[in-house]
């Protein structure tokens, strides 16, 4: 039996469980230890679990980057993290939070991504985010954006809300991507159970102006520090194919009510004053919009005063999956 079936054999308060996780707060949810939730990915002494098990610091210096995984699947759910960025000169630093299926569906995969793309010194910090399903990358659904803040100067919460009909990024709870299935997406929308994972690794190739700085490792070690870590979904077993279990918020306050109006007017300013890439105005990439685009022509024309966006191909992703086997912890191949 494959994934494409496992909608017919979710929990039956699945819906129920989603509709409220579309409203919560992070701060709702039960913040899980280190050891609870995750497995070491690779990085050897790269990877450091803090004194109080729930915080993670994951470095990158001249040897290897590091990461770490979580120990179950999800088919969908709201997953979070507190990060504080490296500071000082970061070109050519890529730090993700992401979830992907790339282990066991290698040519057809599924992933949607927080990029958190380094800069030289006096330069700010970009997040890209991206989203795609059986293994289209060809059609990269990437969108780029400055922040209002200095991500290196404290903790800020980054969360991905992934149900059957959208995907939604939010940063400190303001929603600044709404990704809608369409049925002219079809298999592009993710849909197979994913792992969430956290890494830090050396994009240098792709990651500021299009390779052009590169990471300097005389600022090495570049530190990625972790906290108030979130697994709230719903847990797939890996050998039945079928899930095990929906967490289930108890608080009052998470109601089904999806992007609310407020969270819809953050969301949109948001956009105006800092997206300064989206992948439905690349005419250079598509003669045609993708199907699912909306295009603003004034969105359209004011994005056109910003550079041309360089992608790593297919080797930025290099740095981010590591082939593994469920529950092992195998140094992955360095960069």
């Amino acid at each position: 039996m494959g994934f494409s079936h496992l909608g017919l054999f979710v929990c039956a308060y699945h819906v129920l469980v989603l509709g409220a996780l579309a409203s919560a707060s992070s701060r709702n949810l039960p913040i899980i230890s280190f050891d609870e939730g995750y497995n070491k990915l690779f990085g050897d002494d790269n990877l450091m679990i803090l004194r109080d098990g729930k915080s993670v610091h994951l470095s990158l210096d001249e040897r290897t980057g590091s990461g770490f995984v979580s120990q179950d699947l999800y088919h969908h759910g709201f997953f979070s993290a507190s990060i504080k960025l490296p500071a000082d000169y970061t070109a050519g630093v890529v730090v993700a939070f992401y979830m992907s299926n790339g282990d066991m569906f290698p040519k057809n995969h599924d992933e949607i991504d927080f990029e958190f793309l380094g800069n030289i010194r006096g330069k700010e910090w970009r997040i890209q985010t991206n989203v795609y399903g059986n293994g289209s990358t060809s059609t990269g659904r990437e969108e780029r954006y400055n922040l209002w803040f200095d991500p290196s100067d404290d903790f800020h919460q980054y969360s991905i809300l992934w149900t059957d009909s959208q995907i939604i990024f939010y940063v400190d709870d303001v929603p600044i991507r709404e990704v809608k299935r369409t049925e002219s997406m079809g298999g592009d929308f993710p849909s197979k159970p994913m792992s969430l994972y956290a890494t830090i690794w050396d994009g240098s190739d792709w990651a500021t102006n299009g390779g052009k700085y590169r990471v300097n490792y005389k600022y090495a070690p570049y530190l990625a520090e972790f906290s108030d870590l979130v697994l709230h979904g719903c847990t797939v077993d890996p050998i039945e194919q079928l899930s095990k279990k929906c967490d289930k918020t108890q608080s009052s306050e998470s109601v089904p009510t999806g992007v609310t109006r407020l969270q819809r007017i953050k969301m949109d300013s948001f956009r105006k004053k800092h997206m300064t890439y989206s992948y439905c105005y690349d005419r250079i990439r598509y003669k045609s919009p993708p199907s699912e685009c909306v295009i603003n022509p004034q969105e359209a024309e004011r994005l056109r005063v910003f550079d041309p966006v360089t992608f790593g191909k297919g080797r930025r992703h290099h740095g981010k999956h590591h082939h593994r086997s469920r529950g092992s912890q195998a140094e992955a191949t360095s960069i």
